[in-house]
């Protein structure tokens, strides 16, 4: 693209009319530079700040110069920004590659070559930049809204791209965006095809050094305060179709979701054991086969990725849940891991026991450890437990009997449960029992298994998540990081371990009627809600993350097993991918023979008039009489009388009648235009030159 002359200054109120009057090289330019800042938007938010800051400086950059018809900066410049930005990102990742780093460069050389965008070929280069670019964010999300915004980039790259072929003229954008929608549209069945029956298999490559990058979420291990944080982050953690009639959520009191049991303490946080390579070491000591009684509930998860290897399940599954290529394992802990961290939306089917006990029902080594504190840990919680102890009638029914005294101290001893309860200290526990008595789940969890420790009595934290909501557009059930939640395990003679949820004491309405505490809303949102009224709100969040999920189940989760139960629905007995192969083979044969059906149509049905003109243009130059293709036919006629003459006159005649039906057609045209090419064949044309 050459640098062409400033367009004229814009006086206030005549913007439109200016960009109307811009030169077509600037409104090109101005208008690739939006596509291009449309594609690289949605990184803003995972870039590092400098490498945002220089990629709209880039781009500002370019349109100014464009608007002004200023010259581009020379390549020396360009070569050190270049230096300077590779060696930023090194600086920032220790790297150049894997996801973060290669991105991170690549956003900021597409914005950078549009500065030396002097020729079609630059900016062919910078079109083909700009589609790995808008791939690159499905590298992030694979969300429907995703989706959409890189669908418009697509169009909006296919749109300049087929005007950076139009070279003549001044053609309306809206040209190339009808020619853009064409192609889209053509290409739609194959790539659909492709989508459909191109044969799934694990990936054949991995990105270094990002697995665990931007993770959000549980963790492995506890502060105080961490799950009070994920209650004011309302995204979702996965979807729950149950197995039930209606689809229909068992009872509150059933639904727990196990995730990192935390068993270690420190005195500040709380840390899940470290896994063994052996499984059947070390922890798995702590596991007995787990008994179960009772129907299981069946459901179906669809997981969100949270770059960890958790599978969230109902307490308790037994079996592993049917997770397609994977191989799920249980810790001693009954947590089930992949093998892998979950990085994509995941589906996968399970089975759980909500009836169950599970660990040793006599006291071993392992678990005296479980009821071990840190040295000068929470002096007055230890003399708390003391005092308990004392109590005969506790002393005299044992655990479970400390247990109702614990959680009677919490409905009764005036505690509440708040998501701003303040900072804790070193001894949280004492500050919580005797000096704030407010606190999360997690404060709540936390004192009562230190309180339990102190006396003797082995215990540990649950983390996971609780509850969740209906959505009554799709019927499926919905867990949110608003729903994570701590509770706590306490083990007994004879029942192993049990769940104890202290939350509950505090504030039953969080467990059984599934009531959460919401953040206070600002101005702004206090001024929507007089506007929008809150049932509405609600009713659009579920509209729109029902459209969510089923573009999580139809897309994102169209896995090899549902390719071959489509082969299956097809009439094949045993589908193999070599079956979805042939299938895929067969139905681009088809497409291929019809586009090949379609071009020739089209090209018969290509203006006949012209063709008609064509051809005798060609007869004629058989004879000797060689005409430039703009030739029109009244100019052929008189070049076929001055050459042929008198001899030649009914073919005059006739080129002179094509002539009449182009210019100066009549309401019978067609009919005319049929007649004319049934008359070519008899004309008198003059006799071929002998070579």
């Amino acid at each position: 693209m050459s640098v062409t002359s400033a367009p004229p200054p814009a006086s206030s109120g005549h913007l439109r009319q200016t960009l109307a009057t811009l030169p077509r090289d600037t409104r090109d330019t101005l208008f690739m530079l939006g596509v291009i800042a449309w594609v690289i938007a949605p990184q803003v938010g995972r870039l590092p700040w400098w490498a945002s800051a220089l990629a709209a400086s880039f781009l500002f950059w370019r349109g100014i110069l464009s608007w002004r018809g200023q010259a581009l900066p020379n390549r020396w410049l360009l070569l050190g920004v270049v230096v300077i930005a590779v060696g930023a990102t090194l600086i920032t990742y220790r790297t150049i590659l894997g996801r973060d780093a290669g991105v991170t460069l690549i956003v900021l050389l597409l914005t950078l070559k549009t500065l030396e965008l002097r020729a079609r070929r630059d900016a062919l280069v910078v079109f083909f930049l700009g589609f790995f670019t808008m791939l690159s964010n499905f590298f992030f999300s694979q969300s429907l809204l995703t989706a959409v915004a890189m669908l418009v980039a697509l169009m909006g790259l296919l749109t300049a791209l087929v005007n950076a072929h139009m070279p003549v003229g001044r053609p309306p954008l809206l040209l190339p965006l009808r020619t853009a929608g064409m192609m889209a549209v053509l290409g739609a069945p194959i790539m659909l095809a492709l989508f459909v029956f191109f044969p799934r298999m694990a990936p054949l490559w991995g990105m270094p050094s990002d697995a665990l990058s931007g993770r959000s979420g549980l963790s492995g291990t506890m502060e105080i305060g961490h799950v009070a944080k994920l209650a004011l982050d309302d995204s979702v953690v996965m979807r729950i179709r149950f197995d039930t009639p209606g689809h229909v959520a068992p009872p509150a009191s059933q639904l727990y979701f196990r995730g990192p049991v935390l068993s270690e303490f420190d005195g500040w946080q709380w840390r899940a054991p470290t896994l063994r390579q052996d499984p059947w070491l070390g922890q798995w000591s702590l596991l007995t086969q787990m008994r179960v009684q009772g129907e299981p509930i069946r459901y179906t998860v669809t997981l969100e990725p949270h770059q960890r290897p958790w599978l969230m399940v109902l307490e308790a599954a037994t079996e592993k849940p049917a997770l397609n290529g994977a191989n799920p394992f249980m810790t001693p802990d009954l947590q089930w891991l992949s093998t892998r961290p979950i990085t994509d939306v995941v589906r996968y089917s399970a089975e759980s026991y909500p009836d169950f006990q599970h660990g040793p029902t006599r006291m071993t080594d392992a678990l005296r450890d479980l009821a071990l504190l840190p040295a000068s840990s929470n002096p007055r919680t230890v003399a708390l437990a003391q005092t308990l102890q004392a109590d005969p009638a506790i002393a005299q029914g044992g655990t479970q009997a400390l247990v109702d005294a614990v959680l009677h101290r919490l409905r009764t001893g005036g505690y509440e449960y708040t998501l701003e309860p303040g900072l804790y200290g070193q001894h949280s526990a004492d500050e919580f029992w005797f000096d704030r008595k407010v606190g999360f789940c997690e404060h709540i969890a936390s004192s009562f298994v230190i309180l339990l420790r102190a006396a003797g009595v082995p215990a540990r934290i649950v983390t996971g998540y609780q509850g969740g909501e209906s959505n009554n557009v799709d019927g499926y059930w919905t867990v949110r990081q608003s729903d994570a939640h701590a509770w706590a395990e306490v083990w007994m003679e004879q029942r192993g371990w049990v769940r104890v949820d202290p939350t509950g004491a505090v504030a039953p309405g969080r467990i059984g009627q599934f009531q959460r505490l919401t953040a206070p809303r600002g101005v702004f949102g206090e001024a929507m809600g007089t506007v929008i009224s809150p049932g509405m709100v609600q009713q659009l969040r579920a509209v729109w993350e029902a459209m969510n999920n089923h573009w999580n189940q139809w897309v994102l989760n169209y896995t090899q097993s549902r390719q071959l139960d489509l082969l299956k629905a097809l009439g094949f007995t045993a589908p193999s991918w070599q079956d979805l192969a042939r299938v895929l083979g067969g139905l681009l044969g088809v497409a291929a023979l019809l586009g090949a059906a379609w071009t020739l149509w089209e090209r018969r049905q290509h203006d006949p008039w012209l063709r008609l003109l064509a051809r005798t243009r060609q007869r004629l130059a058989q004879a000797g009489l060689v005409l430039p293709d703009s030739t029109p036919p009244r100019t052929i006629a008189t070049q076929v009388q001055a050459q042929f003459g008198d001899s030649a006159h009914a073919l005059c005649a006739w080129l002179l009648e094509l002539e009449q039906l182009r210019y100066a057609p009549s309401p019978a045209a067609s009919g005319q235009l049929r007649q004319l090419q049934r008359r070519w064949h008899s004309l008198p044309w003059p006799a071929p030159r002998s070579s």
